[in-house]
């Protein structure tokens, strides 16, 4: 975390000793003084599927913390809005993991602060014959939502996950208005242009994704209680 010792913006006088009185924003800690910095976070929920099978065919997002996650990137900071957008597969394909999906978004959406915006995918053909579908106009919407945020100020620092070189420009843009903009990306899933134009960078590894796996809560019943036999 970036510490600075707060101007004194009012002074108060005890025991002979000259205080300074915290600007707004300003908290103390261990004697020092830390701004707070406003975050918002923005999710490029295809690419962040894309790393976590990068790790492992086996992973899925579904199965991925966000909010503890994200409470661990902001840390005492002030977390202003996240934005997740992907797209949700088509029913038809394959039902199961549709419903899986669905239910991955809605509780996304219970999330304080979270907004999980939905594009729609457009069927394509491969040179087989065969359909497959991508997903259209996520990175746009995500674009215009932190540079707008960028814009009308209200966010310090952006964090972007993604490695998606598209993403390059618009982190240059949003660094002219000031912004620091910090990057977390997958091994393997990561632009060089995006990493040099970010102010920071931090690769999720193997590690970090097993530390953040979703359990989800279940209240205990006897059936799940197994009782010893003696012997």
């Amino acid at each position: 975390m970036v510490t600075d010792i707060a101007l004194p913006s009012g002074r108060t006088l005890f025991g002979g000793i000259s205080h300074c009185a915290p600007r707004p924003g300003v908290h103390s800690q261990g004697g020092l003084f830390f701004t707070m910095k406003r975050i918002s976070v923005y999710i490029d929920g295809a690419n962040f599927f894309g790393g976590l099978r990068f790790i492992n065919p086996k992973y899925s997002d579904t199965k991925f913390d966000f909010e503890r996650y994200i409470k661990k990137l902001v840390d005492k900071n002030q977390l202003i809005s996240v934005y997740y957008y992907n797209a949700p597969l088509k029913q038809h394909y394959n039902p199961k993991i549709y419903w899986k999906q669905n239910k991955f978004f809605n509780r996304l959406t219970k999330i304080d602060k979270f907004n999980v915006v939905l594009c729609r995918r457009q069927k394509r053909q491969n040179q087989d014959g065969g359909d497959y579908y991508t997903i259209k106009g996520d990175d746009i919407h995500l674009a215009i939502d932190m540079l707008k945020d960028a814009y009308e100020n209200k966010y310090d620092t952006a964090i972007l996950i993604s490695g998606d070189g598209d993403f390059a420009p618009l982190v240059k843009y949003v660094k002219q208005k000031g912004k620091r903009v910090e990057n977390y990306h997958f091994e393997g899933n990561i632009s060089f242009d995006l990493l040099k134009e970010c102010n920071f960078n931090v690769t999720i590894d193997k590690k970090a994704v097993n530390k953040f796996f979703y359990r989800e809560d279940k209240k205990l019943t006897i059936k799940d209680i197994k009782v010893k036999k003696r012997k």
